[in-house]
């Protein structure tokens, strides 16, 4: 019997054709991976490539589904049939679903992309209907053992040399079930907030599924009593009828969906109401396809989409792009605020930076493709994989 890949990275074809083939055949898929952050290269047989990433965390295990259950099915095939991969995946590893599988397809996924857009010298946010152009950012902490007032400090300094007006904060515990980061802390960050950067400031909180139904209700309405006008993943994001209680019980917006790959899932999600922003993020859900399949979800039944982007991998210029083309893209991008303190893994991931924020905002810019460039030192020093078609 065969076997899904050969000692010397070579794959027999084992998909079943179907949609558009045309186009270059794919010939190549490699990654580059750290234990972090793992970017990958599409080749087709006429040399072209185009550069992706599987989503950032527990890369190399990511990068190792990718090559063992997308790969295969993926090689082959024309650069025509990118939606016709994207939508088989899940059905030929349907004994394997889930977040590993589509932060793996992610990888493959924003890698075509990428290589469509340098064939026709063209972004990927043009190929997706939209254009380039600018995009409103708000500032996004990450931090919690961070004190309110450190906090305020450092969201007017970037307020002051960056222009943001929009800024983001945590509150509650990580899956906490009411615990608070230390006694308080949540009051005394809303508070803060509220005070060190004036009435016009737009403010928004993540409780990263902090909070039960009872104690999420009493935090959202200090929220209101406050301006705040973006309330994040509530409740344990898995329960949504908690998350649907706490927005039936609120007037302030409540967001949420980071976490969920499961396009049923969402469909539920936005059915009976339990936010009112979509949030997919692109590399947890499978790519750009599925990501605008859940914005487009979002906009039948009037809801905006503001993808989750907490890091300066490629995710943000992936949404970066995303939000170009979109009819509902909500006010803001998601903009990690965070340095090497807390993601030291984020330097030198590229020779170019995408990533300058003037008066606030971030630029797609016309460049094909992506737009951005991958370090040669951290392709260097990254684990290297390759699968390819059978000779």
């Amino acid at each position: 019997m065969s076997q899904p890949y050969s000692a010397s990275g070579a794959v027999p074809l084992r998909h079943a054709r179907g949609g558009d083939d045309s186009g270059p055949r794919i010939a190549r898929i490699e990654t580059f991976t750290t234990p972090l952050v793992g970017f990958v290269r599409v080749t087709t047989r006429d040399g072209a490539i185009g550069w992706g990433q599987v989503s950032p965390y527990n890369s190399d295990i990511t990068c190792q589904v990718l090559h063992r259950s997308v790969a295969p099915w993926a090689l082959g095939r024309g650069m025509g049939a990118l939606e016709d991969i994207v939508a088989q995946v899940p059905l030929r590893e349907h004994k394997y679903p889930g977040t590993y599988l589509c932060r793996a397809l992610a990888g493959f996924e924003t890698a075509a992309w990428d290589w469509r857009g340098r064939s026709l010298d063209l972004p990927v946010a043009s190929l997706l209907g939209g254009d380039p152009g600018p995009i409103r950012a708000y500032a996004s902490s990450m931090r919690r053992d961070i004190t309110p007032a450190d906090e305020a400090r450092r969201m007017q300094e970037l307020r002051d040399r960056h222009g943001f007006d929009a800024f983001k904060v945590r509150v509650g515990a990580e899956c906490g079930h009411d615990r608070d980061e230390w006694d308080g802390r949540t009051e005394e960050i809303v508070s803060t907030m509220r005070r060190a950067m004036g009435d016009d400031a737009h403010l928004l909180v993540d409780a990263n599924s902090g909070f039960l139904p009872e104690r999420a209700i009493a935090v959202g309405r200090m929220l209101q009593d406050h301006g705040y006008e973006h309330y994040e993943e509530p409740c344990l994001y898995w329960e949504l009828e908690q998350t649907a209680s706490v927005n039936a019980a609120l007037d302030i917006e409540v967001a949420g969906g980071e976490q969920d790959w499961d396009l049923v899932n969402w469909r539920r999600m936005i059915d009976m109401r339990a936010v009112d922003i979509v949030q997919p993020d692109i590399l947890y859900v499978g790519g750009m396809i599925r990501a605008m399949q859940v914005a487009r979800m979002g906009h039948a039944a009037g809801l905006p989409c503001t993808p989750h982007a907490a890091n300066l991998s490629m995710v943000t210029l992936f949404t970066m792009h995303l939000l170009r083309a979109v009819p509902n893209a909500g006010r803001y991008l998601e903009f990690s605020i965070e340095g090497d303190d807390y993601y030291p893994w984020q330097r030198g991931l590229f020779r170019n930076d995408p990533y300058a924020v003037v008066d606030g905002r971030v630029t797609v810019t016309d460049a094909p493709g992506w737009g951005v460039e991958i370090s040669p030192e951290f392709l260097a020093r990254a684990q290297y994989q390759v699968t390819e078609e059978q000779p």
